[in-house]
């Protein structure tokens, strides 16, 4: 058995920082913006082991891309408006503009990072093919390249495109202590 779009997001809707986030970011009017990975991934996998549907998440990741302005200040200014918006949900929101990643990645990873053309890019090199997940503040849309199978059925897959075997290991071992029912697929 699998996931239908449409479930997932009866899922996703089952957890209310969910929704609180796809209704409210709408007014920071973030080009691209879209709520991704853990928050969306781990509510399904909560709900799935009878968790409550905000079990375990640690942050919520908000994607955007403006290659307007690159520098910090921007980006700051785009938290804050946020921090003003959301009040104390802010404190578990993680805003990044995907079009200056490359200007601190390889400081904080130390590993290159290309330059990223748009959002789903950014998605795209997420250490685990099953969370590279978002959902679109604009139109709601869903963007899933591996589809939902893997996500669904708890499937860890390293990502070839960022492929970064410690990391990735580390990122599984933390999603195994909260949900023992997933499994790593090496290859």
């Amino acid at each position: 058995m699998s996931i239908t779009e449409q479930q997932f997001f009866a899922y996703v809707r089952e957890n209310p920082i969910n929704v609180q986030l796809l209704e409210e970011l709408s007014a920071l009017q973030l080009p691209q913006c879209m709520l991704t990975a853990g928050c969306l991934v781990q509510t399904v996998w909560n709900l799935k082991s009878g968790n409550d549907a905000q079990f375990g998440i640690k942050d919520y990741d908000v994607f955007y891309f403006d290659d307007r302005d690159l520098s910090w200040e921007a980006e700051d200014m785009v938290i804050r408006r946020a921090r003003e918006l959301l009040g104390e949900l802010s404190e578990k929101v993680e805003i990044k503009n995907q079009a200056r990643v490359h200007l601190w990645y390889s400081e904080k990873f130390g590993k290159p990072y290309p330059f990223l053309k748009n959002v789903e890019d950014g998605i795209d090199r997420y250490l685990t093919l099953c969370t590279r997940i978002g959902i679109r503040i604009e139109d709601r849309g869903l963007y899933a390249p591996d589809k939902l199978d893997d996500m669904w059925h708890g499937i860890l897959r390293m990502n070839p495109l960022n492929p970064q075997p410690d990391l990735f290991r580390w990122k599984c071992d933390e999603y195994l202590a909260r949900w023992p029912w997933i499994s790593i697929i090496t290859l």
